[in-house]
């Protein structure tokens, strides 16, 4: 299950975490961009994937490690958003049935490979774009086996198609990128008040097991830690936005205190965009200019290119 990339730039190599119950957790990490986790279920019948991976490669050592655990069949692949690293290998998967949230099919097709523009280094493999072709608006209940998983829309958050998926019984939560463990919260295509929101609801549920989008497994802790960064940008971004400071001149000046080491820290910029539309009272996970935004990212990071080993 070794990925050469990632050996190379002395990346741990992925790992697959049993969870009790048939549940399992695929984890990429350091977890910066486009390393990934993936929430794995080997039932009677089959195969339940909680998202896929960024790239062909990590996608098919997602399938190996799999395969190496039983060789029932993949019967269902469950897209948390539209973000290809939770959805490029979903081609990779072809007898499954990809479920996601309605906005979720739809970013997942009008994005289409506009990610890799922004990590032109990346190996990206044969990947055929693959959205959702089971779709809900609200809630869906998934069985695996006898344990009922709650899909759950709480978006705009992270982006505009967030859901999660909670195994009540195992209090066992896969919250997609509504949460990072270790990693920069990103919500540019998203919203901040949203993905607070959400935070506080994850919160109320009782997880005792966490699988977070990217970093390691964790416990219901590293939801108020996310909540604290948020709480921070929003606050930052008012000072800022009072003061006629651009969102990257305001992330030069800004102290990361207890986040700095957290990676990928240029995400802040972003971030700020998001805050200061949403100061602006445009519409919540409405558009921005991505690409201007991330430019200024790169230029945040001294001209540095967004780090991505997928």
């Amino acid at each position: 299950m070794s990925i050469s990339r990632a050996t190379a730039a002395g990346t741990p190599a992925p790992t697959m975490e049993a969870l009790g119950k048939g549940f399992h957790a695929f984890v990429q990490l350091d977890g910066s961009w486009g390393l990934n986790n993936a929430g794995v279920f080997v039932g009677d019948e089959g195969v339940v994937l909680i998202d896929t991976a960024f790239t062909a490669h990590r996608g098919r050592a997602l399938r190996d490690a799999v395969a190496a655990l039983t060789d029932k069949p993949v019967r269902t692949v469950i897209n948390t958003h539209h973000h290809g690293d939770h959805t490029y290998g979903n081609f990779l998967f072809p007898a499954a049935t990809i479920i996601g949230h309605d906005l979720c099919r739809e970013a997942t097709i009008a994005s289409g490979f506009e990610t890799q523009k922004w990590f032109p280094d990346v190996d990206w493999g044969d990947i055929r774009i693959t959205p959702p072709a089971v779709t809900f608006a609200d809630s869906l209940t998934v069985w695996c086996d006898d344990m009922r998983t709650s899909l759950r829309f709480l978006g705009p958050a992270h982006t505009s198609n967030d859901v999660i998926a909670w195994v009540e019984e195992q209090r066992l939560l896969f919250a997609g990128d509504l949460v990072f463990n270790g990693g920069t919260p990103f919500v540019v295509m998203g919203s901040i008040e949203g993905i607070i929101a959400a935070l506080e609801q994850l919160d109320r549920l009782g997880a005792e097991v966490v699988v977070p989008g990217h970093g390691s497994v964790c416990g219901p802790e590293v939801i108020g830690r996310q909540l604290g960064y948020l709480r921070f940008v929003q606050e930052t971004a008012a000072d800022g936005f009072r003061a006629g400071l651009d969102p990257l001149e305001l992330a030069r000046r800004t102290d990361l205190g207890d986040f700095a080491g957290w990676t990928d820290s240029e995400r802040l910029v972003g971030n700020l965009h998001r805050a200061y539309s949403e100061l602006r009272g445009e519409p919540l996970g409405g558009p921005l200019a991505y690409d201007r935004i991330v430019d200024e990212m790169v230029e945040f990071n001294g001209g540095r290119p967004l780090h991505c080993v997928a």
